[in-house]
């Protein structure tokens, strides 16, 4: 079926080169700015992740320098420029951008479609922010980032992938041209120099890219049901997955190598919950045999829940959140902070 989706792959990428040229021609217009900006994004449709890598940038950076996160907001029902604030949900600037305001209290984040238009209102702020990290912004070409980063999924490299419809790239391999750092993520937590040589050997990265490997570390379960507070996940022996995010799979394998049972319930990525889906979840986890029985979901996912007006359905049942964060392999850690670091000092007014 792929195969015969890609003629329109095909006439896509005429359409994706054929707009960059216009912006690298200079034809079209992209705006910078004289505040040290990051771009983290990726050249698939989603699931690389982005989220968790934003938030390793903000631990390392939001204690030296007054940081600020912009984001679209992807999801959101309403339009325009927002800066986050403890009346708004998801509903009003999206799921990512809430789980940054909720674990950082040090952070401004702000969400507008347009990411000039957002950095302009940024920068008018009372106490504009001395970095910006533009989350999600790889293919918007109408700004220009003072450094990119570029992730891809160590099993499912964009090197090896196609354009919507035949494979799931939203833009063209030769994109990638523009990244100053690539990070390939969700890489073996111990991975040898063969396997290195054989995705840069996929990658081809040019001399100017340097290229890192990150891995996700699974922390404590965290309470999120008024019940889960009573309890210690310590005695759970089954386990319902609950994700509305792109890629599961290496989060199913983290569950199962811990837990007896494990089951699932997939929606769709940043997927609003209704009340139905509420109760259908919960006649999923009656009906799942097994002992000391527990929801789990991710982090983003609990945005979503939270605020919802019937989350109080789930009081009586044990749901947990998952936290996760990024590491990098060894000695590549210090390297990928030092990068920042000096990035931002050099351009930093």
């Amino acid at each position: 079926m792929k195969r015969l989706l890609l003629p329109i792959s095909l006439l896509y990428s005429f359409v994706l080169f054929l707009r960059h040229k216009l912006y690298d021609w200079k034809i079209l217009k992209s705006k910078s700015y004289n505040i040290p900006n990051i771009c983290v994004g990726n050249l698939n449709l989603g699931g690389t992740g982005k989220t968790p890598h934003i938030e390793y940038l903000i631990r390392l950076l939001s204690d030296k320098y007054d940081t600020a996160v912009l984001s679209r907001g992807y999801g959101r029902k309403t339009q325009g420029y927002l800066l986050a604030n403890d009346t708004h949900t998801h509903n009003d600037i999206g799921d990512e951008p809430l789980q940054y305001f909720t674990k950082f209290n040090n952070i401004k984040v702000a969400v507008d479609e347009s990411r000039c238009e957002g950095m302009d209102r940024l920068l008018q702020e009372n106490k504009p922010p001395q970095v910006v990290l533009l989350d999600d912004a790889y293919q918007h070409r109408k700004i220009k980032p003072g450094l990119n980063i570029l992730l891809t999924d160590y099993y499912s490299l964009y090197s090896d992938d196609h354009l919507v419809p035949a494979g799931n790239l939203r833009d063209i391999k030769k994109a990638a041209q523009r990244a100053e750092i690539i990070v390939v993520t969700k890489s073996p937590n111990v991975i040898t120099p063969y396997y290195r040589k054989d995705v840069e050997n996929k990658l081809k990265p040019l001399p100017h890219q340097k290229v890192f490997y990150s891995y996700i570390e699974y922390l404590d379960f965290q309470p999120l049901s008024k019940i889960s507070h009573e309890m210690d996940i310590k005695e759970a022996k089954t386990v319902l997955l609950l994700c509305g995010i792109a890629n599961t799979y290496s989060l199913e394998d983290h569950i199962k190598r811990k837990y007896n049972t494990i089951s699932k319930i997939k929606f769709n990525d940043h997927h609003n919950f209704t009340e139905k889906d509420i109760d259908m979840i919960i006649d999923k986890y009656n009906s799942t045999i097994g002992k000391n029985k527990v929801i789990v979901t991710t982090e983003k996912d609990a945005m979503r829940l939270i605020n919802t007006s019937f989350i109080n359905k789930f009081d009586d049942i044990p749901v947990f959140t998952i936290p996760i964060k990024i590491k990098f392999h060894k000695e590549e850690g210090t390297s990928f902070d030092d990068e920042i670091l000096k990035y931002i000092n050099d351009n930093i007014q």
